[in-house]
């Protein structure tokens, strides 16, 4: 068995490193696990177990918030948004990267996605930043940091598939848990984010000219309504999260069709099949996972490493240490539903072992998978940002190092204060596990 298991992860390490897709490598991992480590009737058992991964009523959340994200970024939300922020900030010396950052962070409530919610940022803000003075590759930076807070505001697609997982995780307490660590983590990064502005005087050239408050929300209102639909709808017990994105999703046409007249028919063709097509490749990683996940405990390839992690010290903290950097050095090249449906397997031994909240430990590794999003050597966001930009991803280096301290400050504060990720949900009355 232990042959079987070393074939399980090594094959699955070995496909990576080669450049096989993330499915391709789920799914040929899991059947060599279950060729070598268990018998034909486990082997005809594939195809069951790879269905019954997605064959899952949450699940469905999961397209649909994909699409309400795309509906937003065509309808033209981003643009309204950014008017709105600049008449929140005003004119002033790094005003139009704090702008960014707060259009991130609103965005990150309608998309769920850090890569959707950086392209529709960074293609309505790039223009008037460059005018305005700020390099593209700091534009890029900002943005694709500012951007990976969407794995931790809800709607989060990864925290679905978190709480799809590891059954028994309230997927409203998760979200809950999310917002106030997500806020946290956009103002530490605006910090280094304005003091850089200022002390490079990117910004020099932004307009003197204020847009007049009541207009501008009058005008964005419509897109700041979604976040509070989506949350308000949880939280009052109306829709499950399925429903809500349902909900969502006809609110986005809406507005898009009959408010904001910025879609057409056409518009909405485009957006089913972008939609479509990035769903499906999700739900095809989602089902080989299940079976990479199914053969590793079956054989207990996870419990076996798990224990070998938990064998390096009996201290909590030097464990919690060591599975961040896994985490991190993970996000650095994969997505974060990927390294949830690939780890978690082998972290909830580890949780369960030092009793830690599933909630809290959701948030603590959406933070460090966030920080990946945008650190190189692949760097999702950023390379979404640096391409939109034109400009070569190591440009953006001088920058993204102050705004992985500021996440990292970030981190730092939710490991050693967990209720300010457990506070919302417990004060909303949701189910702490």
């Amino acid at each position: 068995m232990i042959g079987a298991n070393l074939a399980l992860l090594g094959t699955f390490v070995l496909l990576l490193v080669v450049g096989a897709p993330i499915a391709v490598a789920l799914g040929l991992a899991g059947a060599v696990g279950v060729l070598l480590g268990l018998d034909l009737t486990a082997l005809g058992m594939i195809g069951a177990n790879t269905y019954a991964a997605v064959a899952k009523y949450p699940l469905i959340a999961i397209p649909l918030f994909i699409l309400t994200g795309a509906v937003f970024e065509r309808s033209g939300v981003a643009a309204r948004l950014v008017e709105f922020a600049q008449a929140i900030v005003g004119p002033r010396k790094g005003g139009l990267a704090l702008v960014a950052v707060l259009v991130c962070l609103v965005m990150g409530g309608m998309s769920g996605s850090g890569p959707a919610d950086a392209a529709a940022v960074t293609t309505v803000m790039l223009p008037a930043m460059v005018k305005a003075g700020y390099p593209r590759p700091f534009t890029a930076s900002v943005v694709a940091a500012s951007a990976s807070t969407a794995i931790l505001i809800p709607p989060s697609i990864a925290m679905i598939v978190y709480s799809v997982v590891i059954p028994g995780v309230d997927l409203r307490a998760l979200f809950a848990a999310g917002l106030i660590p997500g806020l946290l983590v956009g103002a530490a990064i605006a910090v280094p984010t304005l003091l850089l502005s200022r002390r490079h005087d990117f910004g020099m050239g932004e307009t003197p000219v204020r847009p007049p408050f009541w207009a501008s929300l009058r005008r964005a209102l419509p897109g700041l309504m979604a976040p509070v639909i989506i949350l308000g709808g949880l939280r009052s017990g109306l829709f499950t999260p399925t429903e809500t994105a349902v909900v969502a999703v006809f609110y986005g046409l809406f507005v898009g069709l009959v408010l904001y007249r910025t879609m057409g028919w056409r518009d909405v063709y485009d957006v089913l099949a972008e939609s479509a097509r990035i769903s499906g490749v999700l739900l095809i990683i989602l089902s080989l996972a299940g079976l990479f996940a199914w053969a590793g405990s079956t054989m207990g390839a996870f419990s076996a490493t798990a224990d070998l992690i938990l064998s390096v010290s009996d201290n909590q903290w030097v464990i919690l240490i060591l599975v961040m950097i896994a985490v991190l050095l993970a996000g650095m090249v994969l997505d974060g539903v990927s390294i949830y449906l690939i780890m978690l397997p082998l972290l909830v031994p580890i949780v369960q072992a030092f009793g830690w909240s599933y909630i809290w430990f959701g948030v603590v590794m959406a933070i460090n998978i966030a920080m990946g999003q945008f650190t190189p050597p692949v760097a999702v966001n950023l390379m979404v940002t640096a391409r939109i930009a034109g400009v070569p991803l190591e440009s953006t280096f001088r920058w993204v190092g102050w705004l992985l301290l500021a996440m990292a400050v970030a981190l730092g504060l939710v490991l050693a204060f967990p209720e300010i990720a457990l506070w919302l949900p417990r004060s909303l009355g949701y189910r702490i596990t």
